[in-house]
């Protein structure tokens, strides 16, 4: 199953707070955006990651948990049928 995992990073002297998504020993990192809700901030993080990356996933679909310091988003497909 394909999932990415973001942790939210608080600001220090020489940065700004920001987002880390990570998969498969990838990564990226990218600026907190205050303009945009706490979700949508860590989905920026991840359509960043897929971009960096050069990933064919496709995020239109995504669905996320919270954990205790971001989310993890996985692909809907990856359901267990009870």
């Amino acid at each position: 199953m394909k999932s990415i995992k973001t942790k939210y990073l608080p600001a220090t002297n020489t940065s700004g707070a920001r987002i880390k998504a990570t998969a498969g020993g990838m990564s990226v990192t990218v600026p907190y955006d205050h303009s945009k809700s706490d979700v949508h901030v860590h989905f920026e993080a991840v359509k960043g990651l897929v971009e960096k990356h050069g990933l064919d996933w496709d995020v239109s679909r995504m669905v996320y948990g919270g954990t205790e310091g971001g989310y993890v988003f996985c692909f809907p497909q990856s359901i267990i049928e009870a």
